[in-house]
């Protein structure tokens, strides 16, 4: 019987990934296997999370099959998110990420799309934007050219930036909001505000 199965103490948001991954595969008109698939998750006794597991589970799933050289692979780290059309969403904390790859002789590292200039900023490491996974599978396979993001700087970081830049400064009072703020963006933490 077909079944999707992923171990290695995974939190709530991989556990859906299960979705996100089979909808994207199909979605993107890629083979998605009617076998049982375990994903591993090693090592099992460290707890992952959050969402940037999707890319790099569909690209074991459809590297056979698509044709993905294994050597390739093997000097690649991949992280992203998928969304159910196949498209890869941005993740956070892609800058340990990617000195991660370095520190660990990876020659690439392939990341959404929107985060490619701010990991271009890791020397030595290749960085391949990901903008949906069908491209990326056919980049992989050698249908069409590789896209690859050329080393940025912090100038091409700031050119990027709106231009009308508002700061706490501007703000005349409210001590508490600014500083719950500033803990937010210093500990990345989300905010609601009404």
């Amino acid at each position: 019987m077909p079944a999707f199965i992923i171990v290695g103490l995974p939190d709530a948001a991989i556990q859906e990934s299960r979705e996100r991954v089979r909808s994207a595969i199909k979605n993107s008109d890629l083979p998605f296997p009617r076998t049982k698939i375990t994903v591993n998750l090693a090592p099992a006794d460290i707890r992952k999370s959050g969402p940037s597991f999707d890319l790099p589970i569909a690209l074991g799933i459809v590297a056979e099959e698509c044709k993905i050289p294994q050597e390739l692979l093997n000097e690649t780290l991949v992280v992203g998110e998928l969304a159910l059309d196949g498209a890869v969403r941005s993740v956070a904390a892609i800058l340990p990420t990617v000195i991660f790859a370095r520190e660990h002789g990876y020659k690439r590292v392939i990341v959404p799309e929107e985060n490619a200039i701010e990991a271009a900023l890791i020397p030595d490491v290749e960085i391949i934007p990901a903008k949906n996974i069908n491209d990326l599978v056919k980049a992989l396979a050698g249908e069409i050219p590789m896209p690859i993001q050329p080393a940025s700087s912090i100038a091409d970081i700031v050119s990027h930036t709106p231009e009308e830049n508002i700061d706490f400064s501007q703000i005349i009072g409210q001590l508490f909001a600014k500083r719950a703020l500033l803990i937010a963006a210093a500990g990345g933490h989300n905010i609601i505000m009404e």
